[in-house]
């Protein structure tokens, strides 16, 4: 045979050999597509993308009566856009109902944090629906006094100082106070401004219940002069009753005997900052399980007011006046639960809220009861 023949039949075999190996190898590898086919697929765990909303989801509970309301609304929108925040759930106050049904359906709608958008009234309707939920209620002052937001140390005029306390503040319990009205006011007894009788029922507070001046104080504030010198507006209203008469009260504190005495007002404080850098209650905690009580005399005239205000003054740089026989003075002492009787009916207020003329009151404490997001050492305004 010659070469040629040989070369030829080794070609062959060689082609046949690389075609047999390509077949093998093509049925090799339909075998494991099909098998993987067949295979149920693996999970895949997929990165979120970039833009997912994360973080809390927040609800205002905002009233939209007050300055400024439906610009800050425009501003936490687009702060919450920005801060990559789930769609906020914005819902606003009404005349019929100042914030508690609000509260409940932002809760109903799986909201993390509830903040209160408002002044006191905003705050205290939203601490009710708050209290013993487990959710923690946030605050951006817009009101005069922002007594609660003072007390907590939360800036009521930087409102993205405000919002850094919603987002990053810190998870605190305080205790909550209730005050009810056990016995109304006479209908036809009504003050000289014509205020009528309290509303039985019980009304939440989370800083001064009062009765007596400082809620008759309050009740005569001008909202116009409010809204133009803000809390300087209750000064103006409390000099008209500067001259006004002493009233008889008869206090029991918890279990002890009761005791009838005059004085000007009666304050139960579960916290004692009030606007103007004035502590009226300086050893008030607002997380001890216990209120303060602040009984408030004076006599003399315009002499018993001065020395009082001296003495308040004082009292806020932890300096006290002990001297006998005073025409102005403030006394304290603790208890869980006052029950007030004031035969002739006075004004009564709760965080600066009047609920109008009563005969009898009493307040008692709830310790621990509502989770507010306060700050952090860091966030803390200087």
């Amino acid at each position: 045979m010659t070469l040629e023949a040989w070369l030829l039949i080794a070609a062959i075999v060689v082609s046949l050999t690389a075609i047999t190996l390509a077949v093998l190898v093509l049925r090799s590898q339909r075998t494991l597509a099909r098998t993987a086919a067949a295979a149920p697929a693996a999970p895949v765990d997929e990165a979120p993308a970039d833009d997912a909303p994360r973080g809390p989801l927040l609800a205002f509970v905002a009233n939209p009566s007050k300055n400024g309301a439906e610009q800050l609304k425009a501003a936490l929108m687009s702060r919450c856009t920005a801060e990559g925040l789930p769609d906020p759930i914005w819902v606003e106050t009404t005349v019929e109902d100042p914030g508690l049904g609000q509260t409940r359906e932002a809760l109903e709608r799986g909201a993390d944090v509830v903040v209160a958008v408002g002044g006191d009234g905003t705050v205290r309707a939203v601490a009710q629906g708050m209290a013993d939920s487990g959710k923690p209620m946030a605050l951006l002052p817009l009101g005069t006094g922002n007594l609660l937001a003072r007390n907590l140390d939360i800036s009521v005029t930087d409102r993205d100082d405000a919002f850094d306390i919603v987002l990053h503040g810190v998870d605190r319990r305080i205790d909550v106070g209730w005050l009810t009205v056990d016995q109304p006011a006479d209908p036809r007894e009504k003050d000289t401004e014509g205020n009528g009788p309290a509303d039985t029922g019980t009304h939440i507070f989370l800083v001064i219940a009062g009765l007596g001046f400082d809620a008759a104080m309050v009740a005569d504030a001008d909202d116009t002069l409010k809204s133009k010198v803000g809390w300087i507006a209750y000064f103006v209203a409390g000099v008209k009753h500067l001259h006004g008469r002493r009233t008889e009260m008869t206090i029991t504190l918890d279990d002890r005997e009761p005791i009838t005495t005059r004085l000007r007002t009666l304050m139960v404080g579960n916290c004692g900052r009030l606007p103007g850098g004035i502590t009226l209650i300086p050893d008030a905690i607002i997380d001890d399980g216990i209120h303060d009580i602040a009984a408030i005399d004076t006599r003399g005239g315009l002499m018993g007011w001065v020395q009082l205000f001296g003495e308040v003054v004082m009292q806020g740089f932890g300096v006290s006046n002990d001297l006998p026989n005073k025409i102005g003075r403030i006394d304290h002492t603790r208890a869980k639960v006052v029950h007030l009787e004031v035969p002739e009916g006075e004004q009564v207020q709760v965080d600066g809220d009047v609920l109008g003329r009563a005969r009898a009151v009493s307040t008692r404490v709830d310790p621990g009861a509502l989770l507010v997001r306060a700050p952090a050492p860091s966030l803390s305004p200087r």
